[in-house]
């Protein structure tokens, strides 16, 4: 007689989930199978109650169910509850949720808080509410390097823009979510608000963030690339039509994507997400620059912790740019005041010793493989260093004035080399008083 399948501990192992039940039951042939689901079973079961040997604080975690997930009150990101409770004035599923999580979730928007949520679940996710009024910057940008369109929103909270090389805790994660730029499907937008609903996502997207943040007082616009203020020069091969508002690049390891913003630099769209503002930029330097890339260096001021302290400065690095966009990026960099430090002293090394040829006993020889921005810069200084050098061989002493101890001498020189035209001068003035 063959072994039996265990539906007693099946259900009570897969309870809830009858299509499992179902499924085990009809792939259950032969003993072995059925002996390998007997023990999961048996074991998810086991799992699902604690003996009573393990310590109460591991029970606990066990009952309370997985963290982070369906919390009654889901923290934000400046530490205030958000509440599955609250009114929902606008729900909208499926969408794709890049940061802090990547994940399809459905976003409720309420008076007071933005948060997403399972599907299955009425409760925020932790990790994901936000506070209306502790959103500092919003932005809309384009999704790169996408056959067809879509349209990222990046919400920072506040203190979240910039984050430091030694990021803490307690530095919060902004929220990015992507939406296509077509029309709303049937039933994936309910709540008060539903009645908005416009003919795309980036429409009622628009108008829900800005009339909430509105409603609270928060005066913070939605922020988005402007060809006119900055535009690529490198064709997007799969939306040639349409001009790039961004740059690719690499910081450290990670690539993304620098946008040259009206209020700021924004990279993403990895973590750290980075926004940098005009008025915490201190400067801007350009470094390692090559025949077909450079790099960008941008020195902020962070935020102290005290008052007395003085701003401390924390340099971001952002390599591979393509030369093609320097000429855009200058031009912005420009337009805005940022200070240019690429020949700063500190600097110079870094920017004019690239590909350098040495000979033998390590003397700088040369330049290999020089991109055009170094050859002339280094040209520049070369020229402005001869020019010195002939101002010194021209200089004459007695051209700014006489000095001590070399007026004889100079009066000597100049009659030497006028001949007799001193004397000739003195005669005319002689005969003209004889004549008078």
């Amino acid at each position: 007689m063959g072994i039996a399948l265990d539906q007693q501990s099946l259900q009570a192992a897969f309870q809830g989930r009858p299509d499992l039940q179902t499924a085990i039951q009809k792939a259950a042939v032969g003993d072995a199978y059925i002996e390998l689901f007997n023990q999961i079973s048996l074991h998810i079961t086991s799992l699902a109650v604690p003996s009573s040997s393990e310590p109460a604080s591991k029970k606990r975690k066990l009952d309370d169910g997985p963290p982070n997930i369906t919390n009654s009150h889901a923290k934000t990101a400046n530490g205030a509850a958000a509440s599955g409770n609250d009114p929902v004035l606008l729900e909208v599923k499926d969408i794709s949720v890049v940061i802090p999580q990547r994940k399809k979730y459905t976003l409720c928007f309420t008076a007071s808080h933005l948060y997403a949520r399972l599907p299955d679940s009425s409760e925020p996710v932790a990790g994901i509410s936000f506070a209306w009024k502790d959103i500092e910057y919003a932005f809309r940008l384009p999704v790169p390097e996408k056959t067809q369109k879509q349209h990222n929103y990046i919400l920072f909270p506040r203190s979240s823009s910039i984050t430091p090389s030694k990021p803490t805790s307690s530095i919060p994660d902004p929220i990015v979510f992507t939406v296509p730029d077509t029309a709303p499907k049937p039933g994936t937008i309910t709540g008060k608000d539903a009645a908005a609903v416009s003919d795309d996502y980036k429409t009622l997207f628009d108008w829900a963030i800005t009339s909430r943040l509105k409603a609270v007082g928060n005066n913070v616009k939605i922020t988005q690339a402007d060809e006119k203020l900055f535009a690529s020069e490198l064709r997007q091969p799969h939306r040639p039509g349409e001009k790039a508002v961004f740059v690719k690049g690499f910081r450290g390891s990670k690539d993304g994507y620098l946008f040259f913003l009206p209020n700021g630099i924004l990279w993403g769209f990895k973590k750290p997400l980075l926004f940098l503002p005009h008025d915490r930029i201190s400067a801007v330097s350009y470094l390692n620059v090559l025949q077909r890339t450079f790099n960008m260096n941008v020195e902020v001021g962070m935020e102290t912790s005290s008052e007395g302290d003085e701003e401390a400065v924390e340099e971001f690095e952002f390599a591979m740019l393509d030369q093609e966009d320097f000429g855009g990026i200058d031009a912005f960099v420009k337009r805005h005041g940022l200070m240019d430090k690429s020949m700063a002293e500190q600097r110079k090394a870094k920017r004019l010793n690239v590909n350098v040829v040495k000979d033998e006993e390590g003397n700088v020889v040369g330049h290999a493989e020089s991109g055009e921005l170094e050859r002339a810069a280094a040209e520049a200084e070369q020229a402005a260093m001869d020019e010195e050098d002939e101002e010194e061989e021209d200089y004459d002493p007695g051209s700014d004035g006489e000095s001590e101890g070399s007026g004889s001498s100079d009066d000597e020189d100049s009659d030497a080399e006028g001949g007799g035209d001193g004397v000739e001068e003195d005669d005319e003035d002689d005969e003209a008083e004889d004549e008078s």
